[in-house]
């Protein structure tokens, strides 16, 4: 079925070129396309309302989004808004929401950062993991995956996508195609990360490996990779096993491994004396952040990194800020 075909509601041509024009521009617009399939809906169900869109029907729309976080129905709201501003083009008297209406987006999580030594044990855990039918790499493959998320600091959609072509074995990295941003990029593995890389690979020669075949792959409905989801509950299930809990109680989100890769790299640097202004832009391409306001974003916050600069500026500047001989304080 077509594009044209799905939306039948007044609205449903406008949004048809907007994902056109989108799309044509490289823009997947995967999840964006669905919103507009759910307001699309809505408003066909509203028939025979003549009007494409106006406050009140928004407003309508609006509040079938209510069982959601306010982060999520804020930016489904701004979807629908940005769809708004395109249709003021050609149409200056047209609806547009106002944003300022919107719910106020909810308190980001607290990152876990793990320690070394509850990577330690994760990888301990998957490596005594039995190998089941439908997973005869089991153990292997959790334990590469708990590897590459902690060295590489790879999303977890990212990990899932890999192919086995994507490993180059001469140079020691990883294409990581496409992903968030649109964008691709190289990632350089680490002497101990290559190693585990080539041990695992070793054990998936045993299974049906063309250049395009997925890197990590289960039994499930024949062979093929494992789904983010799936991936995730896997490796919730290997933190509770290794007792892994934020200080909330919780076990930690597997983007969190993403958080600890970034933070630990920053503490590196600043534990060796490095400029770590200057190395901020590798660290955001090796994320693969459209930008270093990105990388400083989420990482700034977190206590480690701030730790570790008031113990570098303590150390440095520790004899300037001395109070002098005598007991004479600053005038």
């Amino acid at each position: 079925m077509s594009t044209a075909c799905r939306f039948t509601s007044p609205l449903g041509p406008t949004i048809t070129d907007y994902l056109a024009l989108k799309r044509a521009l490289g823009r997947r617009f995967a999840n964006e396309a669905a919103v507009f399939a759910h307001l699309d809906h809505f408003l066909a169900a509203r028939a025979p309302d003549p009007c494409v869109l106006t406050a009140e029907s928004f407003a309508a729309w609006s509040l079938t989004l209510a069982h959601l976080m306010p982060t999520v129905r804020r930016n489904r709201m701004r979807v629908v808004r940005n769809l708004c501003l395109y249709q003021r083009r050609r149409d200056p008297g047209c609806f547009v929401p106002d944003s300022n209406g919107f719910p106020a987006p909810h308190t980001p999580q607290r990152p876990h950062i793990f320690t070394e030594q509850q990577i330690v044990r994760l990888l301990r855990i998957a490596a005594k993991l039995r190998t089941r039918l439908n997973s005869p790499l089991c153990a292997a493959v959790f334990r590469l995956a708990i590897v590459l998320f902690y060295t590489l600091g790879l999303r977890r959609g990212e990990l899932v996508r890999l192919v086995l072509s994507d490993y180059d074995p001469t140079e020691r990295t990883l294409l990581v195609r496409a992903s968030k941003f649109h964008k691709s990029r190289l990632v350089a593995l680490s002497e101990d990360a290559a190693r585990e890389m080539e041990t695992y690979l070793q054990a998936r020669r045993r299974l049906p490996h063309d250049a395009d075949a997925p890197l990590l792959v289960n039994r499930c409905a024949g062979l093929q990779a494992y789904s983010g989801p799936s991936l995730g509950r896997s490796l919730h299930g290997l933190m509770r096993r290794a007792d892994i809990r934020t200080a909330a109680g919780r076990v930690p989100r597997v983007h969190d491994l993403r958080h600890t890769y970034a933070v630990h790299a920053l503490l590196r640097w600043y534990r060796a004396g490095a400029d770590v202004q200057s190395k901020l832009p590798a660290l955001a391409a090796a994320m693969g952040h459209v930008s270093i306001a990105s990388t400083a974003y989420y990482l700034g916050f977190l206590e480690p990194v701030a730790q570790a600069a008031s113990e570098r500026f303590a150390r440095h500047c520790q004899g300037v800020i001395s109070a002098p001989a005598g007991g004479g304080g600053a005038r």
